[in-house]
């Protein structure tokens, strides 16, 4: 057993906490924004902020539901992944051109959710399965 496979189960997880972070800094961001507007000149209010959220998010996906999907063999994972994956890069590169600023608030929400239950499903089956990595 390599030991990146022996620490999928983290990987899923630190991937779900990601995805969550992601979708409350979209959903709260714009409130937090109007009683601390300071707050928009850090890192969590620039456009940098979500490409640095993207950066971890697509490899430590890929990586852990790979790993997974090699066990386990479930398709509902990898479409879920893939999915989600596939939404958060498009709005990413042209959610805001072609679907305003609530569109892509929606597209992104609705990528990181897919990607959260591809990871929430990966770690259950492994789990249930006793993949070598699951402990």
């Amino acid at each position: 057993m390599t030991d990146l496979t022996r620490h999928t189960p983290f990987l899923d997880k630190f991937a779900v906490s990601t995805s969550a972070f992601c979708a409350i800094h979209c959903l709260f961001l714009p409130v937090i924004l109007s009683v601390f507007p300071a707050l928009g000149t850090t890192i969590f209010g620039q456009e940098s902020f979500h490409m640095l959220l993207l950066i971890l998010v697509i490899p430590l996906s890929l990586v852990a539901l790979v790993i997974g999907c090699r066990q386990h063999k479930s398709r509902l994972v990898a479409a879920a992944g893939f999915i989600g994956l596939s939404i958060l890069i498009f709005t990413a590169a042209y959610g805001h051109d072609l679907l305003g600023h609530d569109g892509e608030r929606i597209a992104t929400l609705v990528g990181v959710s897919a990607i959260a239950v591809g990871h929430l499903l990966n770690y259950k089956l492994c789990r249930r399965m006793r993949c070598e990595h699951s402990d």
